[in-house]
């Protein structure tokens, strides 16, 4: 029973994630992806930093002992001189004193002089340490800007993408079958053109019909009447008629041929 909870479990949380892959825009998961690695990047810088500054302590530390150690070896040096002095003076008391004196300084050079070894040995790992954070922040810093290149990228293709879809949706409502919401461009052609068709079929039967034919004769008919009156009323004016076009127009070739010569 647990074993079956556990893949029903599993099986909800694979389809959970695959569900969210898909309604996820991929342009807020870029920044996601950059936006880590830019924190990450941080991170790394903030470590390195941390060692420079480690291995620069060192440095100073190192640079405060050998300081240290060459006055306490002068002041050894100088009482050593002066107990030896006092020796040849007679003077005991202060040969006595001056031995202590150099005693300690010898004992404090002993252990300064252990104390640079150390130090010596510490700087030398911290800057290893250094150069291999600096390394590395390096390193970082350039797979960060390839992924910030490679972001722009993307984003272009991502932009190329949607208008890519856009058009293939464009271009899926024209081609569409007929039964959409929306009639397809075809449809619409289809239409017109049968409709334009239909009225040229009508008009071609109305104009072989017996009534076409007597509003033919009618109108001809009128036009002959309304010659006939201009001509008359140009006869009342004294005016000339115009000859006919026929009349007028001067022979042609053809005509010229078939008339005998003079």
């Amino acid at each position: 029973m647990f074993k079956l909870l556990q893949r029903i479990r599993r099986y909800f949380t694979a389809a959970g994630n695959m569900k969210f892959t898909e309604l996820a825009d991929p342009k807020i998961q870029l920044e996601q992806a950059i936006g880590e690695a830019q924190d990450q990047h941080r991170r790394l810088t903030e470590q390195a930093a941390s060692v420079i500054a480690n291995q620069k302590q060192t440095e100073m530390r190192l640079s405060r002992a050998m300081e240290d150690l060459e006055k306490v070896n002068a002041s050894a040096r100088q009482a050593v001189l002066m107990a030896d002095e006092a020796t040849k003076s007679d003077n005991t008391g202060k040969a006595a004193e001056y031995t202590r004196a150099a005693e300690a300084f010898a004992g404090r050079l002993v252990s300064i002089e252990k104390e640079v070894e150390s130090l010596k040995m510490l700087s030398l790992q911290s800057t290893e340490a250094s150069d291999k954070a600096k390394a590395a922040v390096q390193q970082n810093s350039t797979a960060l800007q390839a992924k910030l290149n490679e972001k722009q990228k993307l984003l272009s293709q991502l932009d190329q993408a949607k208008m890519q879809e856009q058009m293939n949706k464009a271009m899926a409502q024209l081609t569409a079958s007929v039964g959409q919401d929306v009639p397809t461009l075809a449809e619409v052609r289809d239409k017109i053109e049968a409709r334009y068709a239909k009225a040229i079929g009508h008009a071609e039967l109305q104009s072989t019909t017996v009534e076409t034919r007597m509003l033919e004769v009618e109108q001809a008919a009128h036009d002959t009447e309304a010659v006939a009156r201009l001509d008359k009323i140009r006869s009342q004016l004294g005016l000339e008629t115009p000859k006919k076009a026929e009349e007028s127009a001067p022979a042609t070739p053809a005509a010229a041929e078939q008339q005998p010569e003079a």
